[in-house]
């Protein structure tokens, strides 16, 4: 199922993959989502979420509130299992992220598959996020490692 306030903004060129049952999108008020940017659920957007252009959201994605991602955003849940010597990319699995109310992704920052991101963080353009980010941290980097702690 498809839920979105009614008075979030949603550009039309949005891709909102979802299926009733098992891929449900839902996305808050005052949430606005520009141009370019593909959601397939289930992914849960909170209120007050600013979705820059052409971010890349895959399934098991939970966004807090006031959370902002800059442009290119990518947000890949997507892992495999290890397979063997033939084919080391097993079984798709999908590693939920999380992201805390109040956090800002800058462009281009990726974060992988079973990362929570605590509120209040700030993870700066181009990161590479691999692991999990306490609450009121700014991370930077490939991977992304702690730069300092926010007030």
């Amino acid at each position: 199922m498809l839920t979105i306030a009614d008075d979030a903004v949603v550009d039309p060129s949005v891709r909102l993959l979802h299926r009733d049952g098992d891929r449900d999108i839902a996305i808050g008020a005052r949430t606005r989502i520009y141009r370019g940017t593909e959601i397939l659920g289930p992914v849960d957007i909170g209120d007050d979420v600013f979705v820059n252009r052409d971010a890349y959201i895959r399934p098991g994605v939970r966004l807090g509130d006031r959370v902002n991602l800059g442009p290119f955003v990518r947000l890949i849940t997507d892992t495999h299992e290890i397979g063997g010597h033939d084919k080391r990319a097993g079984a798709v699995r999908h590693d939920p992220i999380v992201v805390g109310a109040g956090t800002w992704i800058g462009a281009a920052a990726t974060v992988v598959a079973g990362v929570t991101i605590g509120a209040g963080c700030i993870v700066a353009a181009g990161a590479v996020v691999t692991s999990d980010v306490p609450d009121d941290t700014l991370v930077g980097g490939v991977p992304a490692t702690r730069i300092r702690r926010l007030r």
